[in-house]
């Protein structure tokens, strides 16, 4: 594994592209970077508690991703399956939860501390725990 401190902002970014899964003791996490600089976010909760959550705003995210200081930041601006992007009629739709998504992104930012990278495994922290992710193929 490469010792984070010996590597770039760039050289990081360069090895997240691609499709990542993290497994926590609560929810499965699919993550795919994309050179563009977007990225799109399946969470799967499996602790019990969290299903009413997952129901509300759904299980996909996508939005902008950036890595600062060997931090990875994740801004989310969409929640494309979420209950409460409704359909009123045929031809209206509207987007409450991207709405509110983009607006608390303006202030918060997923953020998580990048342990240790390399082209198959990849260790973030969260502050409260450690997330090993694994790449897909």
């Amino acid at each position: 594994m490469n010792n984070i401190n010996l590597l770039s902002d760039t050289e990081i970014e360069k090895l997240l592209l691609g499709k990542w899964r993290f497994d926590t003791d609560s929810e499965k996490i699919f993550l795919e970077f994309r050179q563009d600089m977007t990225y799109e976010q399946t969470r799967i909760q499996t602790f019990l508690l969290s299903k009413p959550k997952e129901y509300i705003t759904g299980h996909k995210f996508t939005g902008v991703w950036h890595v600062n200081e060997s931090k990875l930041c994740l801004i989310v601006k969409n929640l494309p399956k979420s209950m409460l992007n409704l359909h009123l009629s045929v031809l209206f739709k509207v987007s409450v939860a991207d709405i509110v998504a983009s607006f608390i992104s303006l202030f918060v930012c997923e953020s998580y501390q990048v342990v240790k990278i390399d082209s198959s495994t990849f260790i973030i922290q969260d502050g409260k725990q450690s997330i090993i992710g694994t790449k897909l193929n």
